[in-house]
């Protein structure tokens, strides 16, 4: 165990960190979040895999074969618990979990939720002047919720090209178009009951700019609860970082750094 440590370079850790926090993660993402290529990127996580660091699946498709889902495999668990002072895992219960994850009828979500904050850490480092300052996985949102509500996930988005800095922290609820729009609708509620410290907008990620509209329409009729800020924004009108985003009851389009930071909050601070 020790002889492994000493092999592992300051990115391998990172990765280890990642995929603790979020579970699994794409070559494509992993590409995107510490690496410059898909060589690269191909190259040390099949090293790390053949260590028995990383463990990793996909699913049979056709055309064509699905990549890779990188998860911990047992000599990274057991790194990070030592790490910890935790107890270590056995090998067996690690590849257990992971093969739950593959098998899992949420992985599809869980992929698309990692993607949402990928994205915004790709743009991040190729513009400096931006940073994804938090990315809390849907555990550690439900935590700070209290239970009250379970956000996919919780951001922080920071745009010091701004005039005196803009800070935006958001809570994030991502829609693969398998629910009802009024359930998705629904989901509101809970955020009304959260502390006005923790009154950051929702965003609605939805698949289509149809599926979009409509649950825009929905919210512009029926209205948000009382001290809920809620903005909708589609995976086919561009990244998330563009001028994407429209809160509920607004015609124009604004940018991620454009939008309230809470109901009555200009933006300019966070709770850390």
């Amino acid at each position: 165990m020790a002889g492994e440590l000493a092999r592992l370079t300051p990115r391998d850790r990172l990765i280890l960190d990642l995929l603790d926090q979020h579970r699994t993660l794409t070559t494509a993402q992993l590409v995107d979040l510490v690496f410059g290529s898909v060589g690269r990127a191909r190259n040390r996580l099949n090293t790390l895999h053949d260590r028995g660091v990383l463990d990793r699946f996909r699913h049979y498709q056709r055309p064509g074969s699905q990549g890779w889902r990188w998860t911990l495999g047992p000599v990274g668990a057991a790194l990070l618990a030592a790490g910890r002072g935790d107890a270590l895992p056995r090998p067996a219960a690690v590849r257990d979990a992971a093969a739950r994850l593959a098998m899992s009828p949420t992985l599809a979500h869980l992929v698309a939720v990692n993607g949402f904050f990928v994205a915004l850490s790709a743009y991040a480092r190729a513009n400096p002047a931006v940073r994804l300052a938090r990315w809390w996985n849907e555990a550690r949102c439900r935590e700070a919720c209290g239970g009250l509500v379970r956000p996919d996930g919780h951001g922080v988005w920071a745009d010091d090209a701004r005039a005196g800095g803009r800070v935006v922290p958001f809570w994030l609820e991502v829609d693969l178009g398998t629910e009802t729009l009024g359930r998705v609708a629904g989901k509101l509620t809970g955020y009304a009951a959260l502390p006005p410290r923790r009154a950051y907008p929702v965003l609605f990620w939805l698949p289509t700019a149809a599926r979009e509209s409509h649950l825009h329409t929905l919210l512009t009729c029926d209205g948000v609860p009382d001290g809920v800020r809620a903005a909708t924004a589609a995976v086919d009108s561009g990244g998330p970082t563009g001028a994407v985003w429209r809160m509920v009851g607004d015609r124009d389009r604004v940018t991620l750094a454009e939008l309230p930071a809470s109901a009555g909050d200009g933006g300019t601070s966070w709770d850390g």
